[in-house]
């Protein structure tokens, strides 16, 4: 038996199966097909986390048989389904996998906004359905020149409003929880006052369901519209008040609208579905090939991390809120988590200093980069001991000094986060990483070797004398173990000395260590899992 077992309640895309079944450390159990009370009977017990889609419910009977869980993986967006306050009294992360599908819902939003534009899917219906032919009842109105409102420009509003500037859209942003920056710098502009949204021409909301949210376009908000407005939502149910809604496509007042979402679903007996002027969809948001491939690996990849005590990707119920802070900030959370998992497998031995560095505007959120560091750091020994609550009065209990250092300014890159573990024994390393454009992390710098670096897999790290035939020894070697090398990279520094790192396919065993270091060149040899 396997040291982790991950329980997959509902269908995911077969790559994110894939991705569990090859970890050696994880007993996978495919109870997509099984029926809910044998889930609850037989599966629930055994997870020590679980991934779920909508079809299961995680409430109180759920998380009662779940004994050993230690986080909920909800592939998707909506956590509708599950009882987050009960899984935080009883310590259970709940993560969500919010940007895979992204792209689908962009796609789908522009997708209505065109439909209603141009009345397509009355249009179609008339001629193959009903065989008739007049093109005199289908005139449209173009994008062009129109004005667009987007409520909520996070990362779906945002990549509409793109789409729509192509069209030739003037396009306006309302969104209270964003740097205007981060769209006037697409030639978009930003909003304080909602009333200017409810002046323009097209709308389409992109916000998470709240109570802010729930019921924010309602009659009154309608009425301040414009006569022949069209109304979006690919979002969440309920954002528009459904009732106003209707009455305002029956007076006219609302030109078209297209839904995508609904208050309560199934809706196959809406009163939306009985208008002529409404293009509707049945929740197809997340609904293309490559969204569920992306979410299914994403889901896989959140759960291995959540088991091993690695990371907590996109955790909902936090101490410290991930959702509530700015954009820039939940990736180097993670990555810092990573890094400093990296560094104690590294140095295993007792620690005498963890030491966090930021640089950038990333240093103001020092104390949420130390904690999170602190249980990269410590998760290799203690496992599910160490969270972020007890993460620093567990280090201060064993002796292990916390040190934080912070600068305004980061050279050569605009933010910066490092961690420099000194041991017991007197070995330090230091490992240091940033994030380039919204959420790819990347290893920087170890020890003072210069690298570019995902942190991800199963890493071999080898420091040797920088000398001819070195890459070609230490790939050969590997490939003799029937190992594949995935990546490779490169560190030099002025000593003469080199730093490889390489990812593999395959499981790093002793035998293979001891080989690479019994290599003429080799200086040390150390592998890590993250």
């Amino acid at each position: 038996m396997s040291g982790f077992t991950i329980v997959v309640c509902d269908h995911i895309h077969e790559s994110g199966l894939k991705i569990l079944d090859a970890d050696p450390a994880v007993e996978l159990i495919n109870a997509a097909d099984v029926s809910k009370e044998r889930l609850l009977q037989e599966y629930i017990p055994l997870a020590d986390v679980a991934i779920t889609r909508s079809s299961t419910d995680v409430d109180e009977s759920f998380l009662r048989r779940g004994e050993r869980l230690k986080a909920i993986v909800r592939a998707g967006v909506g956590v509708d389904n599950v009882d987050i306050e009960g899984c935080s009294r009883r310590g259970i992360i709940v993560m969500n996998v919010p940007t895979a599908n992204t792209i689908a819902a962009v796609e789908l939003t522009m997708t209505h906004m065109l439909s209603c534009a141009r009345q397509f899917p009355y249009a179609h219906n008339n001629l193959k359905i009903d065989r008739v032919w007049r093109r005199q009842d289908w005139y449209g109105t173009e994008l062009k020149d129109k004005k667009l409102g987007i409520i909520g420009f996070g990362n779906i509003g945002s990549r509409v409003g793109k789409r729509a500037k192509a069209f030739e859209m003037d396009v306006i942003a309302y969104d209270p929880y964003i740097e205007p920056s981060k769209a006037t710098d697409l030639d978009i502009k930003y909003t304080r006052n909602f009333d200017d949204i409810l002046e323009c021409d097209i709308i389409t909301i992109h916000t998470p369901k709240t109570e802010e949210t729930i019921g924010m376009i309602g009659a009154e908000e309608i009425a301040k519209m414009k006569e022949g407005v069209i109304l979006i939502n690919c979002a969440r149910g309920g954002l528009y008040e459904e009732k106003a809604l209707v009455e305002g496509l029956k007076s006219g007042k609302i030109a078209m609208a297209g839904i995508d979402v609904f208050d309560k679903e199934p809706a196959t007996d809406h009163p939306l579905l009985d208008l002529d002027n409404v293009t509707v969809t049945p929740h197809l948001g997340a609904n293309t090939r490559e969204s569920q491939r992306n979410i299914a690996i994403q889901a896989a990849e959140n759960a291995i991390a959540a088991v091993k005590g690695i990371a907590y990707p996109n955790a909902l119920n936090l101490p410290i809120k991930e959702h509530e802070l700015p954009d820039i900030v939940p990736p180097y959370l993670e990555l810092i988590q990573k890094i400093g998992y990296m560094t104690a497998q590294v140095n295993r031995s007792a620690l005498k200093s963890i030491k966090v560095v930021a640089e950038g505007e990333i240093a103001q959120y020092m104390d949420s980069l130390a904690t999170f560091a602190t249980v990269g750091v410590m998760s290799e020994a203690l496992a599910d001991q160490i969270n972020y609550v007890n993460a620093e009065y567990v280090a201060g209990e064993r002796g292990i000094e916390l040190i934080k250092e912070s600068h305004e300014d980061s050279s050569g890159f605009k933010n910066l986060v490092s961690v420099k573990l000194t041991t017991q024994d007197g070995e330090v390393i230091r490992v240091s990483g940033t994030v380039l454009d919204a959420d790819v992390q990347r290893i920087v710098d170890i020890d003072g070797y210069t690298l570019d670096l995902e942190p991800k897999g199963r890493l071999i790290l080898f420091k040797n004398d920088d000398q001819p035939g070195v890459i070609g020894d230490v790939g050969y070697t590997i490939a003799k173990h029937g190992i594949n090398i995935s990546d490779f990279r490169l560190g030099r520094d002025k000593n003469g000395q080199a730093l490889a790192v390489v990812r593999v396919d395959g499981e790093i065993g002793g035998e293979l260590i001891d080989e690479l270091s019994s290599l003429e060149a080799c200086i040390s040899v150390k592998s890590v899992n993250i």
